[in-house]
């Protein structure tokens, strides 16, 4: 068994992901919300007509607070920065006939970056306690475990057991 369809007679190519910028991708720094709910519809509507954030003179944890109402609920939120050397991307999905070899060239393409995401929540204002900007700490973890270690790190953490 190789992972098809018993029933398909393709070949399938590997899935390929292009995370190139280019002038096709729309910048929407700004403009990702992330809701604390489940939004049933897939396709597009005026947002911006009905979404309609406000600041607020609140600052907690160092973060300001925005408000907004979804569905009569009233939201808090804020604004933050993907870390420095971060972006995100949103992407579309392609698909094109490669020919008659019988081979689909399936992937996904930027159709949009951004730099920074507004968090909501419904229940409580936003803090630096909130799970969604702690996971946003894995950031520091995962570049200090990349780092190429030098002879110098080895030798500095090394522990003299005679002295212990």
């Amino acid at each position: 068994m190789d992972g098809r369809d018993e029933g398909s007679s393709e070949m399938e190519a590997p899935i390929a992901v292009d995370l190139s910028r280019g002038s096709a991708a729309a910048d929407l720094t700004g403009k990702v919300h992330q809701l604390p709910c489940c939004i049933k519809h897939d396709g597009p509507t005026p947002v911006s007509q009905y979404f309609k954030p406000k600041p607020t003179e609140m600052e907690v944890d160092g973060l300001k607070v925005e408000e907004a109402h979804f569905r009569g609920r009233k939201l808090h939120g804020t604004t933050v920065a993907l870390p420095r050397g971060y972006s995100g991307f949103i992407l579309g999905k392609k698909c094109h006939d490669q020919g008659n070899n019988g081979m689909n060239s399936q992937g996904w393409v930027t159709a949009a970056t951004f730099e920074d995401i507004t968090v909501w929540n419904h229940d409580a204002i936003p803090s630096k306690d909130d799970a969604f900007l702690r996971a946003f700490h894995w950031f520091t973890a995962a570049n200090a475990l990349h780092q190429t270690v030098t002879a110098e790190d080895l030798e500095s953490a090394c522990i003299d057991w005679e002295l212990v």
